[in-house]
């Protein structure tokens, strides 16, 4: 039997909608249909239906986002530190909801799901799709499949994080509360070149065929090189230097050679691409990347879309700032927003664009940048801070809702 510490048992459920002819029309003007979403519930919803949060995962993650290793079939999740009885995130109180992104490659629709119009694999024909479409089909399960009306909560780190953003903007009157961490409301040009260096390497694998590798030799050199690369930008030059230094790999000596790695942190690399390929797509991972760098909630936002439209119809231009001001400016949810002071890929200067634009908006905000010699990572290892600070605004707003308060917001600061 679980311990008193675990969710217990978790099973992964599919929801199935969009048949045609109604597909789901993405931000591309494509559409997508049918469209299989996979997720996992944790803990029960209450009667007054007002303890649901939404969990987003990351690039690499999926709708397994925590469980116990004591249950039969089960593994630990990518956040276990923070979900469960008693911890951050608690089982016992909320009613947890994971879905696994579109275009991912763990259950939900994606490149290497069937194409029904040929009966193959998708490859390359999959459709483009964005973070705002991510959130479009995840809306739709909330509220279709679940019958949930109102979010308590929708919280993520990194790309979860820019689903966080997109939800609070697009979906206002559903979010009571919003917890973006490590996140920003777009992605560097530094973040993006390490992504496009990624998309080469597995372009560059002669298995890859045009994304055409479906039941022949997979592209797994290139995955695993693009693994590599993006991992180098969830450390710190800190952390590496504390957990691996200088130190040799399985030798007393350097082999002068282009063998076996010489030391502890190329075999770690080695290590983590090897790893990486035996779980996930590389179409799906050139797919999720560039929604990633699609994203820019100055102008994917509903409000802030219907901003430019307006500008656009009247020949102005707006400056990247007044707009983000602008993309918050229907978010009725609390925010708590975090950031890392070792997370280089998505660095703290970035998070307070997000806290200034919330703030002239009159949006309550809380603010914290945890110091932590971790990198963006850090989001994912065991943090009491921020554990017991998503456990007290959790009940904050929960408390809110229940005293029929779940959004105080003074009047909107212009400028």
């Amino acid at each position: 039997m679980p311990g008193n510490d675990s969710v217990g048992s978790v099973e992964v459920k599919h929801w199935r909608f969009a048949e045609p002819p109604d597909q789901l029309v993405l931000r591309s003007g494509a559409t997508l249909g049918p469209i299989e979403v996979a997720y996992e519930t944790y803990g029960e919803l209450s009667p007054e239906r007002d303890n649901a949060i939404l969990i987003c995962h990351a690039l690499s993650g999926d709708s397994h986002v925590a469980s116990h290793p004591e249950s039969a079939g089960s593994k630990e999740g990518w956040w276990e530190k923070m979900v469960g009885p008693g911890r951050g995130i608690d089982t016992d109180r909320y009613f947890v909801i994971c879905p696994n992104c579109i275009a991912g490659c763990k259950g939900s629709t994606g490149p290497s799901s069937v194409n029904p119009r040929t009966g193959k694999p998708y490859g390359l024909e999959f459709p483009m799709v964005t973070i705002g479409d991510m959130v479009h089909v995840q809306h739709a399960l909330v509220t279709q499949c679940l019958g949930v009306e109102r979010l308590l909560a929708v919280t993520g780190g990194s790309m979860g994080g820019m689903q966080v953003l997109q939800w609070a903007t697009d979906y206002p009157e559903m979010v009571v509360s919003a917890i973006p961490i490590a996140s920003a409301s777009r992605l560097s040009a530094q973040g993006i070149a390490f992504d496009e260096v990624g998309r080469q390497a597995i372009y560059s694998d002669p298995h890859w065929n045009g994304g055409d590798y479906y039941g022949q030799e997979l592209p797994h050199r290139g995955l695993a090189v693009a693994r590599m690369i993006a991992h180098i930008t969830y450390l710190s030059d800190r952390s590496m230097h504390e957990k691996f230094g200088h130190r040799l790999q399985d030798r007393t000596e350097l082999g002068y050679d282009f063998g076996p790695a010489d030391f502890q942190v190329e075999s770690y690399l080695r290590y983590q691409g090897d790893k990486f390929v035996q779980r996930f797509d590389a179409n799906s991972y050139l797919y999720i990347t560039k929604a990633i760098n699609y994203f820019d909630l100055a102008t994917d936002s509903r409000a802030a879309r219907a901003a430019y439209e307006r500008a656009k119809a009247e020949g102005k231009g707006a400056d990247h700032a007044h707009s983000l001001i602008q993309a918050f400016s229907e978010t009725q949810a609390r925010f708590l927003v975090v950031s890392y002071s070792g997370d280089w890929l998505y660095p703290t200067y970035q998070s307070k664009d997000i806290v200034r634009a919330l703030q002239a908006n009159g949006v309550v905000t809380t603010f914290c940048e945890i110091q932590s010699a971790y990198g963006h990572d850090a989001f994912l290892l065991k943090d009491q801070q921020l554990a017991d600070m998503m456990r007290d605004f959790l009940h904050h707003a929960h408390l809110a809702v229940r005293n029929g308060k779940p959004g105080p917001r003074p009047a909107r600061q212009e400028g």
